[in-house]
């Protein structure tokens, strides 16, 4: 996780209380994140296994990957809201256990009806966790510090491909244990883990700073005060009344854009693994796992580096033309030269500092669309839209590659990430709004 974020503002009482928030609190949500998206990208490497014994077609493997986005879509706002009701300590820990648990089932499948019906499960499961921990994030930090915090979650998408890429080419290889064959230890070593964060997080994470041990009752008092300032009482809606803010067009523009944008990202991402084994099919699955990480490394790289030229400049819109541009000519170069294994893990590693590294100037550009009593449904709706590239990307390339070429199927998420650049290059940012970006340096990250 980055360093502890400092509290601008609120002298050392404010110091002091920011850096004990971050320190307790960020890790925890962070290492949330993580496993999240590390287990419902993990049947890219277990897939390497289940294709002959499932009988599991590219086709089919794209079904699998993409109908998940199906029930996470249709589930995200609804989880959302009930969060604000239960708390998020009890509704976060939920959401753990349960995606945790229906992994570590989905290593038991028998077949590619059982291994759809698990995928639709996973999806309820995980629903609301990314918009969960946006607005947990919001009891804990002022506007000031919360950009930074959630930029934190941006790490956790790297991090989660570099461990599952590690962890699933190593047990596809080395774990045959009690005669279960390896691409079911991956589900149940991989899922396992989230079981347990989901207990600690029930008993360790704090619904709000009132209730933390770990604040004195000076420091969770002026946090509470200091929160409230930013809010207005009149700004607590019912469910129906915050989804007005579908209504705004720009939010339903730059959605779409960031729909487009996913179509690379997800697609990228669940058929990494196979393009790996493509550039050599004599690649051990531990190969395939070790060159797979390294596009990742380099995407975090590239992250961290545009976040913090982004930030700087306060420029946002031309950041994220120019990386889906650069991931776009990375899936190109990759088609082209996919049998050469440096060219092709250049190109791949150019195309996740594009798909990556476009998420925090994106999520600052378009989080000054939303007004603050809007922003738990509004993030929750624009990351619920932009899911469906989850759905579309997997599945059509998926359809689209050929025993020989699975490469074949990469055109199509060239063309979405295109398709975003040019939608985002008719985005207005405010010039006063560019001024404020710097001063605030929002950054956050997606899905």
């Amino acid at each position: 996780m980055p360093n502890p974020i400092t509290a601008a503002g609120g002298g050392e009482l404010g110091a002091r209380t920011i850096r004990k928030v971050s320190v307790r609190i960020l890790p925890l949500v962070g290492l949330l994140y993580v496993f999240n998206y590390m287990d419902r990208a993990n049947i890219s490497y277990a897939q390497l296994g289940m294709e002959h014994e499932l009988g599991i077609t590219a086709a089919t493997f794209g079904v699998a990957s993409a109908i998940f986005f199906l029930a996470y879509v249709v589930f995200e706002i609804p989880s959302n809201m009930i969060m604000k009701r239960v708390g998020a300590r009890l509704w976060l820990a939920r959401i753990a256990i349960s995606w945790g648990l229906v992994t570590v089932v989905t290593g038991f499948v028998h077949d590619v009806t059982q291994l759809y019906i698990a995928r639709i499960v996973l999806g309820v499961a995980e629903a609301g966790l990314f918009p969960g921990l946006l607005l947990y994030l919001t009891l804990w930090f002022r506007s000031k510090e919360r950009g930074r915090a959630i930029a934190a979650l941006a790490l956790a998408q790297p991090v989660a491909m570099i461990l599952g890429s590690l962890t699933g080419g190593f047990i596809l290889d080395h774990v045959h244990w009690f005669d279960l064959s390896s691409w079911r230890w991956v589900f149940v070593l991989q899922g396992a883990p989230a079981v347990l964060i989901g207990v600690l997080v029930l008993f360790y994470l704090p619904n709000v700073p009132s209730k933390a041990r770990f604040l004195s009752t000076e420091e969770s008092a002026w946090l509470e005060g200091e929160i409230a300032k930013e809010y207005r009482p009149e700004e607590k809606e019912t469910f129906l009344g915050q989804l007005r803010v579908m209504k705004n067009r720009k939010v339903l523009y730059l959605a779409v854009a960031n729909l487009f944008a996913a179509c690379g990202l997800y697609g990228f991402t669940f058929f990494l693994p196979q393009i790996v084994k493509q550039m050599d099919p004599s690649y051990s699955a531990t190969n395939i796992g070790l060159l797979g990480a390294i596009p990742f490394l380099v995407g975090a790289f590239g992250m961290l580096l545009v976040a913090r030229n982004s930030d700087r400049t306060g420029e946002r819109k031309g950041h994220v033309i120019a990386l889906m541009v650069l991931a776009a000519l990375g899936l190109f170069g990759t088609i082209q030269f996919r049998h050469e294994p440096v060219i092709a893990l250049t190109c791949l590693s150019m195309v996740a500092v594009g798909v990556l590294g476009y998420m925090a100037p994106y999520w600052a550009m378009a989080s000054r669309v939303l007004s603050k009593e809007h922003t738990a449904v509004g993030l929750a709706a624009i990351n619920s839209i932009a899911a469906l590239g989850g759905f579309f990307g997997p599945y059509v390339i998926g359809k689209s590659a050929t025993v020989d070429n699975v490469s074949a199927g990469l055109y199509f998420p060239i063309g979405c990430l295109l398709v975003c650049a040019v939608m985002l290059a008719f985005v207005t940012v405010p010039r006063e709004r560019r001024a404020r970006d710097v001063a605030e340096t929002p950054t956050a990250a997606v899905k």
